[in-house]
Order: C-alpha cells, then structure tokens, then sequence
C-alpha cells in the first residue's frame, strides 16, 4: 500500500541521511535543502538531475538558464510549470551535492534514489507522463532499457517511449547551456521528438 504523499513530503524535506549517516561517503558537505515538487493530482513529472547553486539558493526547482530552456522544449509557462497540482518535479538527487575541483557540480547523492525513490512514485499514482532529464534519470527511470551512451538514448527514444503506455517516459539531455553544440549536433532532437513530447504536454495540461 502506497504511503501518504504528505507525510512523505515532509519526511524527505526534512532527510538529513547524506549529511549524517552517508551511505555512499565523502557525507554531504554543507547544510541538505531538499527541492522538489508533488502532489496525487499531478499527471506529469519531470524527473531532473540535482538542484545546482543557482536551485539551491531559490529553493525554486529550474529557477535557472537550464528550467528556462527546458520549459521552452515543453512549450509551456512558468505558471504551468509551477502548478504544482499538474506537475511534479522529483530530481534523482533531492539536495545540490556540491561542486567538483573543476567547479562543476558533483553526481546527485545516491542516497535519495535508495531511500526515497520508488516510495514516492509509489505514491503518485496518477503520473502518465515521465520527463526524464539527463543520464542519472535515464539510469533510474529506462532501468535495462538505457543505451551505451547519452546520445543514443535519446536518438533512441522510440524504443522506449509507448503512446499506449499508462506511464511513459521520454528521456531527454540536460537541458544545460552547456549542450547547446549537441543540439546542433543533434538536429532529429528538434525536429523529431520535440513535437511529440509537445503534444503530450498539451494534452496533460490542457495548455
């Protein structure tokens, strides 16, 4: 039996596990602010990567260049977005891991999928449509059905994606401006599975 949304919202904002009781060490280094949005109305989630510095000050998921574009790849508003009844945005890692010796950010903690994952999709039973964002939610998310590479996982897109399916999934890049060469690179991304997932979008939202 599927656990109680609203207690379980509150039981991750207030996990403190990759901080106090790492399960996958070096413990998180600065003070856990988990982000992330859900309610059992929500028929559409976007399943992201890791709050960056940016997330991690607002609190606000996507509240940057990268929630920008991403939005402009759904074809929808801030305010659409946001309605938390409608859309959910559960990211593989809860709280901004930190940054690398380059300064870029570090893996999402692995404790948030162990501990709270498949008890909090469990508990959103009406979710049909999964955005999945980047290759930690591709790990997750496709399970045996991720390919070699990023980019083979998303030209592959079909193989994966079921317009039959009660829950479908739609794996995408991170929508980061740093992949904006892959993009070019990668022009079927626009043309081919854009307007797909456009289309599904409106008919969830009704936008």
């Amino acid at each position: 039996m599927a656990e109680d949304l609203a207690t379980l919202l509150r039981d991750i904002r207030a996990c403190r596990v990759c901080r106090d009781a790492a399960l996958f060490p070096p413990a998180l280094a600065h003070e856990p602010k988990p982000v992330l949005r859900a309610s059992v109305t929500a028929r559409l989630c976007v399943a992201g990567q890791a709050p960056g510095t940016r997330v991690h000050a607002s609190g606000v998921p996507f509240s940057d260049p990268s929630g920008a574009r991403l939005r402009q790849w759904m074809g929808v508003s801030d305010a659409e977005f946001y309605d938390e009844a409608r859309v959910a945005i559960v990211p593989m890692g809860f709280c901004f891991p930190g940054l690398d010796e380059k300064g870029g950010d570090l893996p999402p903690r692995r404790e948030c999928a162990r501990t709270w994952h498949d008890r909090l999709f469990a508990a959103l039973p009406n979710i049909e449509l999964v955005l999945a964002v980047g290759r930690y939610a591709h790990a997750y998310h496709l399970k045996g059905a991720r390919k070699k590479t990023l980019t083979e996982t998303v030209r592959g897109w079909r193989d994966v994606y079921d317009p039959r399916a009660v829950r479908r999934i739609i794996p995408l890049p991170h929508p980061s401006w740093r992949n904006t060469a892959w993009l070019k690179r990668n022009p079927w991304f626009e043309t081919e599975l854009l307007p797909v997932l456009r289309a599904e979008v409106r008919a969830l939202l009704g936008c």
